[in-house]
Formats: structure tokens, C-alpha cells, sequence
């Protein structure tokens, strides 16, 4: 189990900028999968940005090229540094890790959130 925060979020207009920090509670150099998903209202949680720990990243289309996950093992924080943002960015942003509890079972941790929302 860990516990992760997630912080950065707030109001942008549209092509601006957010960095998104997620810290968790303890190492995350050992954590197979990190990353974040996002929901707005009356949607599904969707993935956003996902990387391992041996540095593999995987994006959604509708925001590859446009944000990047990174991992600072050191400070035990994830980030996603969001540009050009559009209005459809729009969302709570969870910070997610899958923990790998033995060679054959994961568990799946979240954080609490934090609001995006981009203004035309």
C-alpha cells in the first residue's frame, strides 16, 4: 500500500500550462506502474499517462504531444506537465500506482484528486 497526494491542479485558460505533482508516502523506484487518469463529469476515469519503472510511457491519444509524464524517484513524486491545454482537459486528475504484490497479483492505489479546468 501507498499513499499518494496529488497537487498543481486549478484555472487555466486555454493553451496554457499545468505541472501536476502526485508525492507518495514512500519509494516509488520499486512501484512496476505509475501514472495519471482523469474524469469529468458524468464520465468514465480514462487513462491519461502511464510510465513503469524502467521508464516506458504510454499516452492517450487525445493528449500525446501535448502532456509528459516523468518520475523523480528522489523526491518520490510523479508529475504531468500539461501544454496547450483545451477545454476538454477539463477534469479531475488521480494519481494512480500499481503495486505488484507478488509475481502474479497487483493492487491498485489512488489518490485523492485534483481539480483541472481549463476556460475558453
Amino acid at each position: 500500500q501507498v499513499q499518494l497526494v496529488e497537487s498543481g491542479g486549478g484555472l487555466v485558460q486555454a493553451g496554457g500550462s499545468l505541472r501536476l505533482s502526485c508525492t507518495a508516502s514512500r519509494s516509488i523506484s520499486n512501484i512496476n506502474t505509475m501514472g495519471w487518469f482523469r474524469q469529468a463529469p458524468g464520465k468514465q476515469r480514462d487513462l491519461v499517462a502511464t510510465k513503469t519503472s524502467g521508464g516506458t510511457t504510454n499516452y492517450a491519444d487525445s493528449v500525446k504531444g501535448r502532456f509528459t509524464i516523468s518520475r523523480d524517484n528522489d523526491k518520490n513524486t510523479v508529475y504531468l506537465q500539461m501544454n496547450s491545454l483545451k477545454p476538454e482537459d477539463t477534469a479531475v486528475y488521480y494519481c494512480h500506482a500499481r503495486l505488484m504484490t507478488t509475481a502474479w497479483n497487483f493492487r491498485d492505489c489512488w489518490g485523492q484528486g485534483t481539480q483541472v479546468t481549463v476556460s475558453s
